[in-house]
């Protein structure tokens, strides 16, 4: 779906952070780099990624580091995201490095809308873009698209620290965002880092929740 002249927003709800800025968030890609984009995978995926079950879906996928590093695994991997301009150069990278992984504009926030259920799904940096009402909202479309029984990793900014990213969660906003009732169950959340391009080689603090799906 491509965004029409009069409406940035291509005919979608923008998000918060969006409201927040005036701007979609295919603007974070028109000059240069965008904040969270380090030219390679964050670290936090890099450990675990080889235990993943495909298929794999990477949800607010960028320009698609994470994802294709997954995909050069030997996952079958889809990114997705709302920026077509993010997606472009992933599937730049994709065709330069000869690796195969799809991409595709989507609205993270109705992802049953794919029509597809994967074994993995990644949030790395979209969590923390959400505000409390919209996370509930967000929730629910990822639970529509993990099979039953599968995980969820959840990389995002933490309130713990100082230099935190501009959208700090707390433990609790993730406890609450994914309860028993709805049908997940959190296995971890720990400590981690999030990379970006200002806050030097160690990143920012950050949580890194797996979350299973009843």
């Amino acid at each position: 779906m491509s965004e029409r002249s009069d409406d940035p927003f291509g005919g979608r709800q923008p998000t918060s952070h969006e409201r927040m800025t005036g701007l979609p968030w295919d603007a974070s890609y028109q000059d240069g780099p965008a904040p969270w984009d380090i030219d390679g995978p964050q670290p936090a995926i890099v450990r675990v990624a080889a235990d993943f079950a495909g298929p794999v879906l990477d949800v607010g996928c960028g320009s698609g580091e994470n994802a294709l590093y997954v995909a050069s695994l030997g996952f079958s991997v889809l990114g997705v995201d709302v920026s077509e301009t993010a997606l472009a150069i992933a599937r730049d990278s994709a065709a330069a490095r000869g690796i195969e992984a799809e991409f595709l504009v989507a609205d993270a926030f109705r992802l049953n809308r794919l029509g597809r259920k994967f074994e993995t799904v990644l949030d790395c940096g979209m969590f923390h873009t959400c505000d409390a009402a919209e996370r509930p909202r967000y929730a629910a479309s990822l639970g529509s698209a993990i099979e039953p029984g599968g995980t969820l990793y959840v990389l995002c900014f933490s309130d713990i620290g100082p230099d935190v990213g501009p959208h700090p969660v707390s433990h609790d906003d993730l406890g609450a965002a994914f309860e028993s009732s709805a049908g997940w169950h959190v296995v971890a959340i720990e400590q981690d880092r999030v990379l970006t391009r200002f806050h030097g080689d160690d990143g920012a603090p950050a949580w890194f929740a797996t979350i299973e799906r009843s």
